[in-house]
C-alpha cells in the first residue's frame, strides 16, 4: 500500500469520526478483511460481518467505514445501548470458508477485547456465527439452540414494513398498503420476509433481483410481477423499497424515480445523505430514514446480549412506526431532508449520553 493511500485512509477515518479500524489477514485460510469501529459512546460497537467481492481494497475500506458509521446512528435512534461497528471480508474464491476460516476470524474479533461485537450480514449465516462463537463470546446472531436470536432478517423486514406503513400514514392519513404498487429491489432474506407482510395486505408486489433463484423463490409462493433490473427506475410504483446494496438514490436515479415513498432495508441508500436527501424531498418523495426503519436486525442482536426474548425484540422494533412519523413531522417544517433530521436526533442522544459519562 502506498504512502498516498495510507494518508487517504487516515483522512477518511478522521472525516467520518471513526475510533479504530483494524485490518486482518491469515494466509493459511485465505481470510482477509477489515473491522471498522465508529463510535462506542453508548456501548460496544455491534455490526455484522459482510462477505463481498470488492473491485479493489479501497472499495472495501469505503464500505466498512460507511456501514460502521450507519450502525452508530441505527443503535442510537432506536434507543439501545450499543455503538457502531462493521466488518467486511474480501471474498476469496479459493478460501473454503469452513470452520477453521471462521474460527480464525473469531480470534481477530476476540483480539479487540469486546470493543466490537460481530453478527450476521450479507454472505454469512447463523452456522458461521456458531463457528465464530467457539473463539469469542463477542458474537450475536447465533442459532436458537445456542441461546441466540437466529437469523435477524424477519425482524429487519418487520421494521421496514412498519416504516412503509408510517410513510403511507403521513402521505394519505391511512396506513393501509392494500393495492399499493411496491417495488422491492433485492429479494434475499429480508426482501422475502417483507413480501410476506405486503402480501397479507394485498399490496401489488413488484420484484427485481440479479439472482434468478431469489426471483423463483418469490414467484413460486406469491403473486409478484418481475421487473428487469435495468428498468427499476423507469417503473411506475407507489413505494420504492431498496433491499440490496446502498447508494441507489443518486444523481442518475432521483430524477427518474416514479414513486411517492422510498422505504427499504438497504443501508446507505442515499449516495450523499445531505444532497440527495434534500433532492428527494424537493421532488415530493417521502424518504423513510434507512438506518431507522432497518434497525430491527440490530435490535434482534441487542436483546441476545441479556438472553434473547422474541417479545422484547419485536416490542422495541414496533417503536419504528411512531419514530418515523415523528421525523416526518419535524422535517416537514424544515428545509432539511428526513435522513438529515434522523441523523441529528441520533447524534443528539450520543452527545447527551457522552456528557453524562464524562462526569465522574
Amino acid at each position: 500500500m502506498s504512502t498516498e493511500n495510507q494518508s487517504n485512509i487516515f483522512d477518511q477515518i478522521e472525516a467520518m469520526g471513526h475510533e479504530q479500524v483494524m485490518f486482518f489477514n491469515d494466509n493459511e485460510t485465505g481470510l482477509k478483511g477489515i473491522i471498522g469501529i465508529h463510535n462506542t459512546t453508548l456501548g460496544p460497537a455491534l455490526g455484522g460481518t459482510r462477505v463481498w467481492k470488492y473491485d479493489n481494497e479501497q472499495a472495501a475500506i469505503n464500505d466498512v467505514l460507511r456501514l460502521s458509521r450507519g450502525m452508530t446512528f441505527k443503535s442510537s435512534i432506536i434507543g439501545i445501548n450499543l455503538g457502531g461497528g462493521k466488518a467486511v471480508i474480501i471474498d476469496n474464491p479459493k478460501a473454503k470458508k469452513d470452520e477453521p476460516f471462521w474460527r480464525r476470524y473469531g480470534k481477530f474479533v476476540e483480539n479487540l477485547g469486546g470493543k466490537y461485537i460481530t453478527a450476521e450480514d450479507v454472505g454469512t449465516s447463523t452456522q458461521f456465527m456458531e463457528y465464530i462463537s467457539m473463539e469469542t463470546k463477542h458474537v450475536m446472531g447465533k442459532p436458537f439452540y445456542l441461546g441466540g436470536g437466529g437469523d435477524p432478517s424477519p425482524v429487519t423486514a418487520y421494521g421496514v414494513y412498519l416504516g412503509m406503513k408510517a410513510s403511507q400514514k403521513k402521505l394519505t392519513g391511512n396506513d393501509s398498503l392494500e393495492g399499493k404498487k411496491v417495488l422491492i429491489q433485492g429479494v434475499g432474506h429480508v426482501g422475502q420476509y417483507l413480501i410476506d407482510h405486503l402480501n397479507k395486505e394485498n399490496a401489488h408486489i413488484l420484484i427485481a433481483d440479479i439472482n434468478e433463484n431469489n426471483l423463483k423463490s418469490v414467484t413460486s409462493r406469491y403473486k409478484a410481477e418481475v421487473i428487469d433490473v435495468h428498468s427499476v427506475y423507469d417503473t411506475d410504483m407507489d413505494i420504492y423499497a431498496p433491499c440490496a446494496l446502498g447508494a441507489t438514490i443518486n444523481d442518475h436515479t432521483i430524477e427518474k424515480l416514479k414513486c411517492s415513498i422510498i422505504a427499504g432495508a438497504a443501508n446507505n441508500q442515499l449516495q450523499d445523505e445531505l444532497v440527495h436527501g434534500r433532492r428527494v424531498k424537493a421532488r415530493g418523495i417521502l424518504y423513510a430514514p434507512d438506518f431507522l426503519i432497518n434497525a430491527g436486525g440490530v435490535v434482534n442482536c441487542y436483546t441476545e446480549i441479556d438472553g434473547y426474548s422474541k417479545e422484547r425484540t419485536f416490542g422495541i422494533t414496533e417503536n419504528i412506526y411512531n419514530q418515523t412519523l415523528d421525523i416526518f413531522n419535524v422535517a416537514e417544517n424544515s428545509e432539511k431532508g428526513t435522513q438529515e433530521v434522523a441523523l441529528e436526533i441520533a447524534m443528539a442522544r450520543i452527545n447527551s449520553i457522552g456528557k453524562i459519562r464524562q462526569v465522574r
